[in-house]
């Protein structure tokens, strides 16, 4: 099929199939005698794998393990499932970063007027050296 008729199939751009193509996370494909790229079901396959993992949010190198893992027949259950758990681990972080930053923005919010008066103390604090932990 060509990229058109894999694009559709898989969910994933035109565009990405060939950016992950070319980044090696799909291998390259043959070719038809105009130049055309031909992809097969197991291409397409690996496309809804890729996009998949994209939607958990894994990176193009985690996701590169994680074909290489998928690939291989002759892998450990608990390799995957270690990338995994680190992965919520640093989830979990970016999540408890995310609140605080909310909360301090909902603070800032808090203490603004937001009225015609010049005076903001979102623009004050914005204005503030980071305060330093020793």
């Amino acid at each position: 099929m060509n990229i058109g008729a894999a694009a559709k199939q898989s969910g994933v751009s035109a565009k990405m199939i060939r950016y992950y193509e070319q980044v090696g996370l799909l291998e390259p494909v043959s070719r038809s005698a105009s130049g055309y790229r031909l992809y097969g079901a197991s291409d397409v396959q690996t496309l809804i794998f890729i996009r998949r993992a994209r939607e958990l949010g894994f990176s193009l190198e985690r996701i590169q393990t994680l074909l290489d893992l998928w690939r291989n027949r002759q892998r450990r259950s608990e390799d995957v499932k270690a990338l995994a758990e680190r992965y919520i681990l640093e989830l979990d972080s970016d999540i408890a970063r995310l609140v605080s930053i909310r909360n301090e923005l909902e603070r800032l919010a808090q203490c603004c007027g937001g009225n015609d008066s010049p005076d903001c103390p979102i623009l004050e604090d914005l204005a503030q050296p980071p305060e330093r932990i020793s």
